[in-house]
Order: C-alpha cells, then structure tokens, then sequence
C-alpha cells in the first residue's frame, strides 16, 4: 500500500501510510490504543474505503473493491468480536466457511456430503488443536477455543494473507502458547499481519514489525530491534497500550 489516508470529517484516523509485505511474510502491527490499527485493517479489507491512496494485492490494484472482491483474491480476516455460529458444530462452521468460499458458495444449506469440502474442513480443525471437539456444539466451547475455531474459519478456501486481529485477546497463559504454535505452524505460503496487545505473543510469530503512533508509522525493524527500542518501550509499555 503507498500513500494510504483515511478521514473521518476533518480527523484523519491513518495518515500517508506507505507499508509494503512480501509473500509469505509475518508481520505485527503495534501501538497504543488509538494508533490506527484498526483502521488500517478496515482499509485494507475494504470495510473502510481509504480516502486517498493505493492499495495493492499480489500486484493488482485492489483499492476501489469492496471487501467480498478481496476475499475471492484470498485476504481473510479474523475480528475481535466472535462471528461464530454457536448453535452449531465446531466441524459444521468450517464447513460452511469453505463452502462460502467456494465456487458452489449460493448452496450453503446443502447437507454436508462425502467431497472435497469436508475434507477440507477435517483438515483445517485439526490445524487449529479442535479434532477432539469437532462436533461439540460453539456455544459449548471455551472461549479460547473458540478463538482457534476463528483461525480455522480465516484459513478457509486457501487463503494467501490473513489479518489476524487481536487473536490472543482474552486467552490464558496455556491458550496463548497453544496460539503461538498454530500460528507459526501455518504453511509457510501463507502471510499475515497480526494486530496484538500482547507484545510477547506479537514477536514471537512475526520476523517483522510495524509501530504506529496517532495514525502514522512510526517506527519498523526485526522483533529484537522494536523490542529492545528504548523510544518504542517508552511508548508502547507506557504508554497504555491495555
């Protein structure tokens, strides 16, 4: 993306971002509350139209889409709240999430059947640690398992980039360990940037790092250079990043 801006009225939520990713590439996006992290993403989806600027996906300029176009380009996106159907299995909603994807998407109530699909789906919740509870109702579910079960949902259709969006929120100390080693273990074609308060759980799935400060960039490095920045730990650890 170049020169990417996002106005509300006369407030300008992101300002003149320029950020570029590589295939493949893991990357965090850090800083305190109200940095602009998730304006960002909502840009980058196209949930939130940029006001000025390009943004580019695998080459093409995605930045007129709307969200549904990029999603068919592969960018999936998990959010901070649940979007889950919690009357349902574990297995049924990844089901359903790849057959959204698919190209028989409009056959949604099908009955689950012996095909591709669901071999998909199988393969999906155990990369997620959720085999033993594929067909456990959601609702039933604890709450960090449901955030897994939301991984699960975003690798749906063979995604190229993921924005994963405060996964470890709410997790236990076990749930996050279990987080960092789902995420280091997605195939390596797959890219992502992940937004997280959790500085320690953010550096150890990334091998880059972004921090933003009031809806700019302000600074970028490996994890061991952001984390041991004296004017980053002033900021992100002082500065009430909650």
């Amino acid at each position: 993306m170049r020169g990417i801006t996002k106005m509300f009225g006369a407030l300008a939520a992101i300002a003149d971002i320029t950020l570029s990713v590589r295939p493949g590439e893991r990357r965090a996006v850090l800083g305190s509350n109200g940095a602009g992290k998730t304006t960002l993403f909502n840009c980058i989806t196209g949930d939130f139209p940029a006001t000025s600027g390009i943004i580019r996906f695998f080459g093409e300029d995605v930045t007129a889409f709307p969200p549904y176009e990029r999603i068919r380009r592969g960018l999936r996106r998990t959010y901070q709240i649940s979007s889950l159907f919690a009357g349902l299995s574990v297995i049924d909603n990844v089901y359903l999430a790849c057959r959204g994807v698919s190209r028989n998407r409009y056959s949604l109530l099908r009955p689950r059947g012996d095909d591709a699909l669901v071999h998909a789906a199988e393969t999906l919740v155990e990369a997620v640690h959720l085999t033993a509870v594929k067909d456990q109702l959601v609702g039933e579910l604890a709450y960090g398992q449901q955030r897994q079960l939301e991984i699960a949902l975003a690798m749906s259709g063979a995604p190229r980039f993921i924005l994963f969006d405060e996964p470890a929120a709410g997790l236990s100390p076990t749930e996050r360990r279990d987080l960092v080693t789902i995420l280091t273990s997605l195939p390596a074609h797959i890219g992502y940037i992940i937004i997280e308060h959790d500085m320690d759980v953010a550096l150890r799935v990334v091998e880059s790092v972004t921090m933003m400060h009031n809806g700019r960039i302000f600074k970028e490095g490996l994890p061991s250079e952001i984390e041991d920045d004296p004017e980053v730990q002033e900021l992100y650890l002082g500065g009430g990043h909650g």
